[in-house]
């Protein structure tokens, strides 16, 4: 079942997450993952949106985003994701 991966950032020092976006896809294309959205200025209907940058990813499985996750080469990278920025996170199953 394709579950959907989105993260709700705020980025404080972007030359630092500009490290962890340089390394990303290296990492990221070979988990099987798609990049739906990528927005720093989404259009809000309702309520506030303070977050510098959402995100918007899919997954084939919940096991295939696990191993992405957790993988060494991207808990590597992510370090500089931390440093740089605080994000919120959440995986959403699919419908179907």
């Amino acid at each position: 079942m394709t579950v959907y991966f989105v993260a709700l950032v705020d980025i404080a020092d972007r030359q630092e997450f500009g490290v962890y976006e340089q390394g990303f896809m290296d990492v990221f294309s070979q988990y099987g993952g798609r990049i739906l959205a990528v927005d720093d200025s989404p259009t809000v209907l309702e309520g506030a949106w303070p977050h510098t940058r959402t995100v918007l990813m899919s997954f084939p499985t919940a096991e295939e985003l696990e191993r992405w996750y957790h993988s060494p080469e991207y808990q590597t990278i992510s370090q500089h994701r931390h440093k740089a920025s605080r994000a919120d996170i959440a995986v959403l199953k699919g419908l179907g």
